[in-house]
């Protein structure tokens, strides 16, 4: 075992025990890549001088249960929902001061939770405030599955009977690591669902680049339409047509997208996608593009180690080493007012590390990345309130953290 490796399976053991388990960290650090090839370490990632800013707990009266998702249901209430792993999701209101969190959704005794698995997304439907929608990604077992389920609401209720559900799309999941889990609601009205590649370590089953499976994915549904029993295929999705694919997939050949955003002006779609061996990578997402895994880890090489990239994969706009971090939590554009000088740039994190970053970017180039913090704690998500200010979630403490100026 080469010192990458030791020191990484060192630093995911002192995790495991602080957090209680390995969470987002196992999806990173795999001993070999599927050759059995030894990795090497490429050279650091570059920086810009720091910006001036410092995390301070947003809701200092509030500590959750390993928090891996924190919206809000755009209804014109200042209320903020937060997912607990296990299979709750918590309503509190937006305010410094507040003391108690309801549990607005209990669905831990149909949640297989663990590991990566668990309740994994939330979505409000962009007419919440008329139809009371919202939607979920969780894993089950026997068999176990992924599952995209809508609930139903009464819009002011601070509390949602689980009897109505309605599963919208379920798919197996042959190992129970690499589940992706986000979804998001985009600028066109469409349900977008981040599918990671089934498990293991170096896509054993080559799901990635398979466009017959809804693994490595990033798909795209309309809620709004009944094509398929509770879903409809939007007609410009990439593959619509094809019979050598599914109708649902958007774009193809990811890892573990675990976090992904819409940029709240231009549209643009940001993934964290997690690396096997050496790289972590940050994607924007276009329509039918291919994002080379399992043939490439961010911009090098996997399977095959040489010549694997023909002119037909998409590079991500960011790339980091495993010195910096082992597990990349994507963040969001940040778009609030509260920081200005984090104005337009992207915020991401690492689990495994702590660091917190801001890359700057024009016409899709990156330009820059800043280290804001290496005190961010376990990030797993970040979150986005009304007023698109932006918030951590520390996986570790259970806690939410914001962004202050100095």
């Amino acid at each position: 075992m080469t010192y990458l490796k030791k020191t990484a399976a060192t630093l995911m053991g002192s995790l495991a025990a602080t957090v209680g388990f390995a969470f987002l960290v196992s999806l990173a650090c795999q001993p070999d890549d599927a050759n059995g090839e030894t990795a090497t370490e490429p050279t650091g990632t570059e920086t810009t001088a720091p910006v001036a800013v410092q995390l301070q707990n947003a809701f200092p009266n509030l500590t959750f249960k390993q928090p891996v998702e924190l919206t809000h249901a755009g209804d014109g209430t200042n209320r903020l929902f937060l997912i607990e792993q296990e299979g709750k999701i918590r309503m509190f209101e937006n305010n410094t001061a507040t003391k108690t969190a309801e549990t607005y959704l209990d669905i831990v005794n149909k949640v297989a939770s663990g590991g990566e698995m668990g309740l994994l997304g939330l979505a409000f439907h962009p007419n919440f405030k008329q139809n009371g929608y919202f939607y979920v990604n969780y894993t089950k077992n026997n068999p176990r599955e992924t599952v995209i389920s809508r609930f139903k609401a009464s819009p002011t209720a601070n509390r949602v009977d689980p009897a109505t559900e309605t599963v919208l799309l379920k798919f197996a999941q042959p190992y129970s690591n690499h589940n992706g889990g986000k979804l998001a609601f985009g600028p066109d009205g469409f349900l977008y669902i981040a599918t990671g590649d089934g498990g293991s370590g170096g896509d054993p089953q080559n799901n990635g680049q398979n466009l017959k499976t809804y693994l490595g994915k990033m798909l795209r549904i309309d809620v709004d339409k009944t094509d398929k029993d509770h879903y409809g295929i939007p007609a410009d999705n990439p593959f619509v047509g094809n019979a050598n694919a599914l109708p649902e997939i958007f774009a193809y050949g990811l890892r573990n997208p675990w976090r992904f955003s819409f940029d709240r002006e231009t549209g643009q779609l940001w993934v964290g996608d997690v690396g096997q061996n050496l790289l972590e990578e940050i994607d924007i997402i276009k329509k039918g593009g291919n994002y080379g895994w399992r043939l490439k880890e961010a911009q090098e090489c996997f399977n095959p180690k040489n010549d694997c990239n023909q002119g037909q994969l998409m590079d991500p706009i960011h790339q980091y080493p495993r010195g910096e971090g082992i597990s990349v939590t994507g963040g969001v554009v940040y778009r609030g007012s509260s920081t200005p000088t984090l104005k337009g740039k992207y915020l991401y994190a690492d689990f495994g590390s702590g660091k917190v970053w801001a890359l700057s970017f024009e016409d899709g180039k990156k330009t820059g990345n800043q280290l804001l913090s290496s005190q961010g704690g376990s990030v797993s998500a970040f979150g986005e309130d009304a007023r698109q200010e932006v918030y951590l979630l520390d996986y570790s403490s259970g806690t939410i953290k914001r962004f202050t100026t100095n």
